[in-house]
């Protein structure tokens, strides 16, 4: 079994990992992303910022567990997010929502408490699946990054220590 301090180097090396992939979609290959995307991304910087914050610190058992908890709800909170995506990209044509304004035309036309529930919400643009791979589109594997940040941050609050 690893040590604490490289299973959370490892979390936050997987994040960056992810993020990268996600730059990369977005400039390389043209695929601009949604809100709901916009919010998954910063679920999986909380979740890296938590988990190198936790590698530097380098925190005694209930530091561990302390970090292992704050970055499983950040986890589990883009999880939520990926499956709100994945139910909008199941919908039938005539029930997905309207699309919406730009994000950055949000941000910058209103107040941010009104710009974040829509932001939250998602709409038309978030239910496109513009990309797969093996028959799942970019939430389901945000799904399953998600699922696997989340297990070894729990991992990290139930361990045994020697």
């Amino acid at each position: 079994m690893p040590r604490s301090r490289i299973t959370f180097l490892a979390m936050a090396l997987f994040c960056l990992g992810l993020i990268l992939v996600a730059l990369y979609m977005q400039e390389v290959m043209a695929l601009y992303p949604c809100y709901l995307c916009l919010v998954q991304r910063c679920f999986v910087v909380a979740t890296g910022v938590i988990a190198l914050a936790a590698f530097v610190h380098n925190p005694g058992r209930k530091g561990t567990r302390v970090y292992g908890a704050v970055a499983a709800i950040s986890a589990l909170a883009g999880a939520g997010f990926a499956i709100r995506q994945l139910w909008l990209q199941s919908l039938p044509e005539d029930r997905v929502p309207a699309c919406g304004p730009p994000a950055d035309y949000l941000i910058d036309s209103f107040p941010l408490m009104e710009a974040l529930p829509m932001l939250l919400r998602g709409d038309g643009n978030c239910a496109e699946v513009q990309w797969s791979l093996l028959g799942l589109s970019i939430p389901g594997w945000t799904l399953i990054a998600f699922a696997v940040l989340a297990g070894l941050a729990l991992w990290q609050v139930f361990r045994t220590f020697r």
